[in-house]
């Protein structure tokens, strides 16, 4: 179909005609609406952002007000702490239109005996809450980012917990409330496990596309072929539903000029995916995704042999101490892989390796990543080439 367009990377646009909507999306806009501290902790390129938009989008048409902060924006490097809360309360100013009538630098300034964490708390109490009369949502995006501070942001959480807590005695904190995105886990966002809003928060489940939620993609490719449903099957076969990777193959189909042969889709989409995505793969990868993949696996010698002795075996179990010993004391690269390990299917053929390929017993343990066989085209590499 001529115009339709499919997005690699990034927020899709809001009207874009290739959003999937997922049981996530319900689950977010519900939780928040109906005040609930929320967050979306996932792998890469799994929509969150996108996800995050569409969720505004809906609140804001129930007249709820709503503030976007990209941790990003804010900054991580040669920033001071007393820097930092106070780029939150002017992002937080400028989205909800009060900027014109709050001088932050008087209130910072004029609250200087507190410490920074009071005056974000203050600044909550005293200013937002009297000046919006309406529920509000603040989402925190790349709240992973936060790890790179040069400081420790624990009393940031536990703000966001407080604000809950006060609730109680005070109605007008049930119109606040929160929702963090990002690529970590709660242990990873804040050490003191006391202070933690997490363990009263709604984690949403974001997963890959299923063939039932998949339409707005099918929509493009039917000038395609005459069984849709079956091409939409052999995407997702392929992807494992991982939204950055089926919105490229499904633009790879979009954009070639040939039509399926009736009955081949499965060999017509697999020479597709070689050609154009695992054969010279370096090449091929743009935007760039699973170069990212690699990277995170190698760039840290001292987890690297450990990350891929657990690739190999999730990928082929094994008998071996990792399956004898504590799953949960195991470091993961992405959520999609926490369980027990013989019970963790690869969710797409990128992942997949060849038994054959996979020379046992290898160097995983002892030897330099380098120097570890990788059992998929798309993770070799040479070291000294990750930046």
């Amino acid at each position: 179909m001529d115009n339709y367009e499919y997005y690699l990377g990034g927020s899709l646009p809001l009207h874009a005609q290739t959003y999937v909507e997922r049981q996530a999306d319900k689950d977010l806009y519900q939780g928040l609406k109906n005040g609930d501290f929320c967050y979306v902790l996932n792998s890469r390129q799994m929509g969150k952002s996108s996800l995050r938009v569409k969720t505004m989008q809906r609140l804001k048409q129930e007249n709820i007000a709503c503030v976007s902060i990209d941790m990003t924006e804010i900054g991580t490097y040669d920033i001071t702490p007393s820097e930092w809360y106070a780029s939150i309360i002017d992002t937080i100013l400028t989205a909800l239109n009060l900027d014109d009538d709050f001088d932050i630098e008087e209130f910072w300034e004029g609250n200087n005996k507190l410490s920074n964490i009071k005056r974000f708390s203050k600044f909550i109490g005293e200013n937002l809450l009297p000046s919006i009369s309406q529920q509000i949502v603040i989402f925190i995006d790349e709240i992973d980012s936060t790890l790179s501070l040069p400081f420790n942001i624990d009393d940031f959480f536990a703000v966001v917990r407080d604000c809950y807590n006060k609730r109680a005695d005070n109605s007008d904190y049930q119109r606040l409330t929160f929702a963090m995105i990002g690529v970590a886990t709660p242990a990873d966002l804040i050490k003191d496990k006391k202070r933690t809003p997490f363990n009263i928060g709604r984690a949403i489940k974001l997963t890959g596309f299923q063939l039932a939620e998949v339409e707005p993609l099918a929509k493009g490719l039917v000038d395609k072929t005459t069984n849709i449903n079956k091409l939409m099957e052999t995407v997702l076969d392929w992807t494992g539903g991982q939204p950055f990777l089926t919105q490229k193959v499904c633009k790879l189909i979009s954009n070639s000029a040939e039509i399926l042969p009736d009955g081949q889709e499965a060999e017509w989409v697999a020479d597709v995916v070689k050609q154009r995505i695992i054969d010279n793969w370096q090449v091929h990868d743009d935007p760039e995704h699973l170069k990212t993949i690699r990277d995170r696996l190698l760039v840290n010698e001292k987890r690297a042999s450990r990350l891929l002795g657990l690739y190999q075996q999730v990928s082929i179990p094994l008998p071996s101490p990792f399956l004898r010993g504590r799953p949960e004391e195991i470091p993961l690269p992405s959520p999609f892989l926490r369980g027990k390990p013989e019970e963790i299917p690869l969710p797409s053929p990128f992942l997949r390796g060849k038994p054959e390929e996979i020379p046992l017993p290898s160097p995983l343990e002892r030897g330099r990543p380098g120097e570890i066989p990788l059992p998929s085209p798309f993770l070799r590499g040479k070291p000294e080439e990750i930046p």
